[in-house]
């Protein structure tokens, strides 16, 4: 099955042309300023060859004419007729409580997003938007799958989704944990379970997306346990930007303190603070690690505080699955940095957690870095959300045509 994967935000679109049986990326791009002017990259064609055009993009629905024309066209393109496009599956961030899986879109399943926007305002709505758009570029007859950031995490148990604030507030508002990043999650434990060759059901993981956007989910048995972001992504570890988890008596302090309202101190927890406001250097871990190798006790300071909050929550989901048989690291920082590896999995030897110094040396590769002895794997395993959601679609597509 040939399916094309959209990622829409507000001003952009991410897609790419995936082959669900070969998991052959066929081509892939970016729409970008969407509304202003309008710019399309593009790579397909059997080569790693970029293009670039200039195309007038007023709405999603020009950006997603504009991908069509360009999978189709006779040398840049990968396809002969759009209707080698079996299907369509969208990145959608947030579906509340209404989704435990990827589904169909049906117009109730679009009412069901919207009902989601206020718990994901920035995202939701271009997600929407994209939705719409594809439907009135490509028809009424290719079906479309809404796959969600937050599905996977739907079976955590209340105990640990509930936050210790007046029950009404969940009741009225659905305030609770919700988690993020579930399909890199669902991904790296499919991949994990292959590796270890031992059905998913049976196993205890701890995958670790890193990036500038990281979170950790536990993984027991299949589902997910418990994750560390929560009603937001500003919740868990801290971040490229985000402070993650602080004593919220902070937010009024500093409203007070600076003069600055509530939205602008939450404004500076999600895009000033982090790596980046820690470090006072970079976002970026590599910037880092060229910081502190020039001596710079900030970025290092910066990078000891994020390894030492994947340690602890890595610890602390060990003792509630009551035990691990994997550890995964994935996402740009999990995957290519050797010493955030190293340094949150050092003196965890009793737990039998080591990893081989030599083994991690490799980044962005699939493999188990662990000592031979270790009783606990360590995995890289790079992340595939794209692939995931064609998966998907393709599962949920002929499911619906065996009915």
């Amino acid at each position: 099955m040939k399916v094309l994967v959209i990622n829409a935000g507000s001003s952009s679109l991410k897609y790419q042309l995936l082959d669900t049986e070969s998991g052959e990326v066929m081509a892939k791009g970016l729409c970008e300023r969407i509304g202003i002017d309008g710019v399309l990259t593009h790579t397909g064609n059997k080569s790693d060859e970029k293009f670039k055009f200039d195309i007038a993009m007023p709405t999603h629905k020009e950006a997603i004419q504009s991908v069509i024309n360009v999978l189709l066209d006779p040398e840049k393109g990968v396809i002969s007729s759009m209707s080698e496009i079996d299907a369509v599956g969208h990145r959608v961030v947030h579906g509340g409580e209404f989704f435990s899986d990827s589904v169909i879109i049906t117009e109730k399943v679009l009412k069901a997003i919207e009902d989601c926007v206020p718990l994901a305002p920035l995202h939701n709505p271009p997600n929407l938007i994209g939705i719409e758009a594809c439907r009135d570029v490509m028809g009424p007859d290719v079906p479309m799958v809404a796959v969600f950031d937050t599905a996977f995490h739907q079976t955590m148990p209340q105990s640990h989704y509930m936050y210790a604030i007046p029950y009404e507030y969940y009741e009225k508002y659905k305030i609770r944990r919700y988690g993020f990043h579930g399909t890199s999650h669902k991904y790296v434990s499919q991949q994990a379970a292959e590796m270890l060759g031992r059905p998913l059901e049976e196993l205890r993981l701890i995958t670790c997306h890193l990036g500038n956007g990281s979170s950790i989910c536990a993984i027991n048995r299949g589902k997910s346990y418990d994750t560390s972001m929560g009603f937001t992504p500003l919740d868990g570890l801290p971040m490229g930007t985000r402070a993650g988890n602080l004593d919220p008596a902070i937010i009024e302090f500093l409203s007070e303190h600076e003069n600055i309202s509530a939205a602008e101190v939450i404004n500076i927890l999600n895009k000033k603070s982090g790596m980046l406001g820690i470090s006072g250097v970079s976002s970026d871990f590599r910037d880092l690690d060229a910081a502190i190798a020039d001596g710079n006790a900030r970025a290092a300071l910066a990078k000891e505080m994020f390894n030492l909050s994947v340690k602890k929550i890595i610890g602390s989901y060990i003792a509630e699955m009551g035990g691990v048989d994997a550890i995964i690291f994935t996402a740009g920082v999990g995957e290519n940095d050797r010493s955030v590896r190293w340094d949150v999995c050092e003196h965890m030897e009793y737990l039998g957690i080591k990893i081989d110094p030599e083994k991690n040396k490799y980044r962005g590769k699939q493999m188990d870095i662990s000592i031979d002895w270790a009783r606990v794997r360590v995995l890289v395993i790079p992340t595939n959300e794209e692939l995931m959601i064609a998966k998907d679609t393709e599962r949920l597509v002929n499911e619906a045509k065996a009915k």
